[in-house]
């Protein structure tokens, strides 16, 4: 399934710049950024659970937010893209 991960955590103190750069990585992980705090992830449904546990255990409910949306298997017919930075196919090889 294809999903689409935003999040937004306070950066106020030094603590919350560490759980943005812990998000991001967690977020690396399992997809792509295609905006600032926006990560496109194709992931299985063990994979969703596994990051999603993963994303709330480094958040602080009272100060951040994450956002999954589930676009689903047939992800194609909901995904547009316009502007500058190119799409990338997700799957297509991943070259290192």
């Amino acid at each position: 399934m294809y999903i689409l991960v935003a999040y937004d955590v306070s950066t106020k103190t030094a603590a919350g710049r560490s759980r943005l750069r812990r998000v991001a990585k967690a977020c690396l992980d399992y997809g792509q950024r295609v905006q600032n705090s926006v990560f496109e992830c194709k992931v299985d449904p063990a994979q969703l659970v596994e990051f999603r546990a993963r994303l709330l255990d480094i958040v602080k409910m009272d100060t951040d937010s994450i956002r999954i949306y589930n676009l689903g298997n047939n992800w194609h017919r909901r995904v547009e893209h316009h502007g500058a930075k190119e799409s990338y196919d997700v799957d297509g090889p991943l070259v290192l």
